[in-house]
């Protein structure tokens, strides 16, 4: 599988909304004179109230995230504006707000190009969301294994506070906003938002159980909200457009635009934005189609972590939270994985699993014992040594994992298992009787 980002140079921009997220975007226009150029800071001067026209109050700005349809871009696919709402804005000592961009997920790569290509429209969106929740600091957690991106990330930052959109009395408005960087470690049990915090605080990156959420004790114990580098960079456009323009870009309950990770066997792997509800099958011919002409098999949709879905039910689909979900997958991280019929799907299996045993963090017995499990048995069936009984044991680990952990790295490992053996088990049914692979060697 080819899980590496390409960049953005398949990227599309959705014909209702200009500019994008990543709309006219390349290396040489990131910074602050590009970003101004193209309406840059124009919704925080209008929240501010620094366009001249009043400004509008922390619970107008939540009003129009909440009619903006919009949801958690980063995997769990939360109303946004329902998050802010939980802050609580009378709460007398000090509160934080925190952006995801620990990108960690096999298949994922549009956070680290927002804060490559368009780190300022990232900080624009945050320094409206403290606004609107009365937040005076915040963090942005970059994955570890992109430093060159963290480094961009720092100098617009730099680039921001000198110009004023950052720190003390942003655009003389009383307001302000703290917003600095922090580099992550490269774990991917550090994207799920309580291990997030515990590194942010410099311990070991492991979930925290729920009940407390971080909306009450979050990092350092102190209120916190949560969201995704895409979610955050969203909101600009929100707060210039209005609420209502951004929802009637995609379909009902699934408002805006979604940036799409599309790779595999694709023609033109890459970045593409598009709007929510757009068909599967656009999405394949924006990205060139199949290359070298081979027939699509199946697609893991959402990142490694949801399960697969063969051609015949994805070409069905469009691309928003509930079509995915009704399929029997889910929109996750807007990651597509695609598949053609030189794949093994035993050996693809058995790639994911081993991934997910590494990344368990150890500290939920079903997780740390069962993800070593399931990457054993579909490595045995994969070198031949396959029994009868393994697809049935399959089914029943990932059962005894799924709902049974503090956070859902368990579940992120038993999904893909149930799903390849549900859609593709004649091929592990081939290996285990004849102890080779059904797909031609030669193809």
């Amino acid at each position: 599988m080819n899980f590496a980002s390409t960049g953005l140079e398949g990227c599309f921009h959705g014909r209702h909304i200009n500019p994008q997220i990543l709309a006219g975007l390349d290396g040489a226009n990131w910074g602050l004179d590009g970003y101004v150029a193209r309406g840059g800071y124009a919704a925080l001067r209008k929240v501010l109230g620094a366009d001249g026209n009043g400004g509008m109050t922390p619970e107008q700005v939540i009003a129009e995230v909440k009619a903006s349809g919009l949801r958690g871009r980063g995997g769990a696919g939360f109303p946004t504006g329902l998050k802010w709402s939980f802050m609580p804005r009378q709460f007398p000592g000090q509160k934080y707000l925190v952006c995801n961009t620990d990108e960690g997920e096999p298949g994922t790569f549009k956070d680290r190009d927002i804060i490559r290509f368009n780190p300022h429209i990232l900080i624009e969106g945050m320094a409206i969301a403290a606004y609107a929740m009365g937040i005076s600091v915040g963090y942005n957690y970059i994955h570890g294994e992109i430093f060159a991106d963290y480094e961009r990330f720092e100098e617009a930052l730099e680039q921001a506070r000198a110009a004023g959109y950052l720190g003390d009395n942003i655009l003389g408005s009383g307001f302000s906003f703290q917003l600095h960087a922090s580099h992550g470690f490269g774990a991917y049990i550090c994207g799920e938002e309580t291990a997030l915090l515990e590194s942010l605080e410099g311990k070991k990156g492991q979930p925290r159980f729920k009940p407390p959420f971080p909306a009450s004790f979050g990092l350092y114990g102190k209120p916190t909200t949560i969201n995704n580098t895409e979610t955050f960079s969203a909101v600009p456009w929100i707060i210039r457009n209005g609420g209502q323009a951004y929802l009637e870009v995609g379909k009902p309950n699934n408002g805006g635009t979604k940036i799409f990770s599309i790779s595999g066997d694709v023609a033109r792997p890459g970045n593409f934005e598009v709007p929510m509800g757009t068909p599967f099958t656009k999405l394949l011919e924006l990205a060139g189609g199949m290359r070298d002409g081979r027939a699509l098999k199946a697609v893991i949709p959402g990142g490694s972590s949801a399960p697969v879905l063969p051609a015949a039910i994805i070409n069905d689909c469009t691309l928003d939270y509930d079509s995915i979900a009704k399929a029997g997958s889910m929109l996750g991280s807007g990651a597509v994985i695609v598949l053609n019929d030189t794949r093994c799907m035993v050996k693809s299996l058995e790639r994911l699993s081993y991934f997910y045993q590494h990344e368990s963090c150890g500290q939920c017995t079903p997780c740390r014992e069962g993800t070593g499990w399931l990457w054993r048995v579909v490595q045995r069936i994969e070198h031949g040594r396959g029994r009868a009984e393994d697809l049935d044991l399959l089914n029943s680990v990932s059962d005894n994992i799924a709902g049974r952990t503090i956070c859902a790295l368990g579940d992120a490992a038993a999904m893909p298992v149930k799903s390849f053996v549900k859609h593709f088990r004649a091929e592990f049914e081939y290996h285990i009787e004849h102890k080779t692979c059904m797909v031609p060697a030669y193809l």
